[in-house]
């Protein structure tokens, strides 16, 4: 059978091709019209986080340390952390909750219904590291009788927008969580410190009533302001390190530079109080009253520029505790959709209505074609 006797056999029999094509063309258009069910979602879009918001966040989160040049390479990781936010089932667990989806999913549990969840939640990042974000939400059978297609347009929207909530909520939670915690620890510095700081003032009182006062040369003054200063920074950087500890794996770069740092400084350190010819202060050859006013107004020095330290970052990690500012921008909110996204009508009748006429046509070849080998067989048996 070639194209041509193809073509004849389909014009010959169009009429029956065409009329079947056509009912049921009629026929689906009204099944997907009227029966079946109708999907709908609305899209919210996310601006990538704001790059300096996440610098101090972070420098917040790891005790103040400059990361400014790791991150702003990493914008794209920023955006990434959002998405894996909003798909993980913390985030799930929020918008079912406040929408009581296990009755909509008609699950018995939160975990069943955070994987019906899953598989409607549409998650997207563009190349500007936009983020958009949706939930399909689908009607009972029969839409436009059930009267429940309002209330599914809503929904999606209400669901997409909750996810930002969600969002939101999760990482204000763990900024939080992480200054709460570096609040705890430095907060029991600052106790320490201060205990510290009553001692040696109290020590350099008593020195001072029964020795009278004795001056200092201005080199020794200001070798003592440089190894406070130098103490100062030695205390900055380990609570820097006792904060990334509980945040940062022990090989990360930038906590092992920061190790590397501290231990540059205690080397420093040590080299004021022992003698070395790099320095032209050397406290153990000064005379002995001198040498032990040195001391003590060097550690009164030290605690005081480590407590006035201490306190601006325990104040700083009490705001960012108690801190209720929005974390996540948002572009677009979602609102509900004006149309369905499935089905597509017009479009899935179009593609019905050509698999019909297609189906018709293999139908009615093979019944010529049946017909034309049991010709055949006839005609051989009539010769016989």
């Amino acid at each position: 059978m070639n194209f041509h006797d193809i073509i004849n056999i389909i014009l010959v029999n169009r009429s029956s091709v065409f009329r079947v094509t056509l009912f049921g063309t009629i026929f689906l258009f009204l099944i997907l019209w009227l029966i079946y069910p109708l999907s709908y979602n609305s899209t919210v879009t996310i601006l990538p986080p704001d790059e300096k918001s996440s610098i101090s966040n972070v420098e917040s989160l790891l005790g103040g340390q400059d990361f400014s040049d790791l991150l702003r390479s990493s914008s794209a990781a920023n955006s990434q952390l959002y998405i894996e936010i909003i798909k993980s089932r913390s985030a799930a667990f929020y918008v079912i909750n406040k929408y009581n989806l296990m009755n909509y999913y008609d699950v018995d549990n939160e975990v069943k219904a955070a994987k019906k969840l899953d598989e409607n939640l549409n998650v997207d990042l563009s190349k500007e590291k936009i983020i958009s974000l949706s939930v399909t939400v689908t009607t009972p059978l029969f839409p436009l009788f059930t009267g429940k297609i309002s209330e599914t347009k809503n929904l999606s929207a209400n669901l997409s927008n909750c996810f930002v909530e969600a969002l939101d909520s999760l990482n204000r939670e763990k900024l939080n969580s992480k200054a709460r915690q570096n609040r705890m620890f430095i907060g029991q510095q600052l106790l320490f410190t201060k205990a510290k700081l009553d001692s040696v003032e109290n020590e350099l009182t008593l020195f001072e009533e029964k020795n009278k006062a004795i001056s200092l040369p201005q080199q020794v003054s200001a070798a003592i302001n440089a190894a406070a200063g130098l103490r100062t920074e030695i205390v900055k950087s380990e609570i820097e390190i006792g904060s990334m500890e509980n945040n940062l794996r022990e090989n990360n770069k930038s906590l092992i530079a920061l190790k590397e740092k501290l231990s540059q400084l205690k080397d420093q350190y040590s080299k004021m109080e022992l003698d070395n010819q790099d320095y032209l202060l050397n406290f153990k050859n000064y005379p002995e009253l001198g040498t032990k006013l040195a001391d003590l107004l060097r550690e009164v020095k030290i605690q005081n520029e480590v407590y006035a330290m201490l306190q601006q970052q325990y104040y700083k990690e009490k705001i960012q505790e108690n801190k209720d500012i929005p974390t996540v921008q948002v572009l677009d909110a979602a609102i509900p959709p004006l149309s369905a996204s499935s089905p597509r009508l017009l479009f899935a009748t179009a593609a019905g209505a050509f698999f019909i006429f297609v189906s018709m046509c293999f139908v009615v070849l093979s019944q010529e074609k049946n017909l034309l080998i049991f010709k055949n067989k006839t005609k051989g048996f009539d010769n016989v």
